[in-house]
């Protein structure tokens, strides 16, 4: 009996500033001066708050880090385009989306040294805690817009994730929740090439991209270049909208590369070429920026090395802070109880348990 053949599902691809930093005339909106600046710096900033991580986890004061250089556009790009009340779920390399979200320098550095304040995020920022287990934090994205719904509030959930996190079953129940409900929810898929080690041409299968799995559940789903600054913040503002209208979830993937390792315990020298990212055809996201800024009269190199030497101190002086935050100079031993705290309003039974055994063994030693 022949084979029925499979149904090919096109999903749109979105650039609007090509790898030289020149803009489609067809698709671009010019941005004032300021505003293109202030974006620029922004992704200058999550780049030099990366470089300072690596010294810093190299010289052992931070524990294992999750570099960010080149997915500087993805975050930079997407997160300004959702509003103060509106929730951000992240990942783990999420660095430059927490930056312009307005969570301080300092947290950022005292999460990855292990002081379990970097986890103690103000509520009025709508900024959850950094999720380590992959995808694990999805269905929690999607808890969080069907009370928004319950509730009336009109806001958004973003949710952050890499192109190995499709692999889980977490996505895709996520998506599938998300897609009957059409629930407030924008899924945010940096593809940036690696699941550690493992080629996203692989993971993706024959669908070629990570975009199609939303068609499947009724999602509208759509690839953009990643590296494009421009592309990301409109295709994203786009999907904010429309989720604030009720018109349900949408699926982004951003094509981007991870310029550096995994994280710090990671060797990507044994998977692929040292000289990858430099020869990835997106190009650098900060340097295409830089390049449609000088090409537009805005920028020029010798303003860009006065900015690296502000952003450099003001990281600089984040560390300081960090390691002298409550008169401390090195992360406080906290109570081990905290552990269990901050999950639940009212801490279950299983959990009650498993403390109650913790402080049984701390008291025999």
């Amino acid at each position: 009996m022949p084979k029925e053949p499979i149904e090919k599902f096109s999903v749109p691809w979105l650039q609007i500033l090509n790898e030289e930093g020149r803009p489609d005339p067809a698709l671009y909106q010019p941005l004032e001066p300021k505003e293109i600046q202030f974006l620029y710096e922004a992704m200058t900033l999550s780049r030099v708050f990366d470089e300072k991580a690596l010294i810093l986890q190299r010289e052992g004061r931070l524990g294992t880090y999750a570099p960010v250089r080149g997915q500087e556009a993805t975050q930079i790009g997407s997160a300004l385009a959702f509003g103060p009340t509106d929730w951000i779920f992240p990942a783990f390399r999420e660095m430059g989306v927490a930056i312009v979200r307005g969570i301080p320098m300092r947290m950022l550095f005292q999460y990855w040294s292990g002081d379990e304040r970097g986890s103690d995020v103000p509520i009025h920022q709508h900024y959850f805690p950094t999720s380590i287990p992959v995808a694990t934090h999805l269905p929690h994205a999607v808890g969080a817009a069907w009370a928004a719904r319950f509730r009336k509030d009109p806001v958004v959930v973003a949710a952050y994730f890499g192109d190995g996190a499709t692999s889980k079953g977490d996505f895709h129940e996520a998506m599938n929740m998300a897609g009957v409900f059409r629930l407030p929810v924008v899924f945010i898929c940096q593809n940036n090439q690696w699941a550690i080690s493992t080629f996203q041409g692989f993971a993706g299968g024959e669908a070629r991209s990570f975009a199609a799995r939303g068609l499947g559940f009724g999602i509208p789903s759509i690839r953009v270049d990643g590296n494009d600054y421009l592309a990301v913040h409109a295709v994203t503002e786009w999907a904010a909208q429309r989720a604030r209208q009720g018109a349900g979830a949408t699926l982004i993937e951003l094509v981007t590369y991870r310029g550096s390792a995994h994280s710090t315990s990671d060797d990507p020298s044994r998977y692929r070429p040292k000289e990858d990212w430099e020869q990835w055809p997106l190009g650098d996201p900060v340097e295409r920026l830089k390049n449609h800024l000088i090409a537009t009269g805005e920028w020029s190199d010798d303003r860009h090395r006065a900015l690296h030497a502000e952003l450099t101190e003001q990281v600089d002086a984040a560390w300081r802070e960090a390691i002298t935050y409550g008169t401390m100079t090195e992360p406080p031993m906290l109570d081990r109880e905290l552990m269990f705290e901050d999950v639940f309003k009212e801490m279950p039974a299983h959990l009650k348990k498993q403390r109650d055994h913790m402080k049984r063994l701390l008291e025999e030693r």
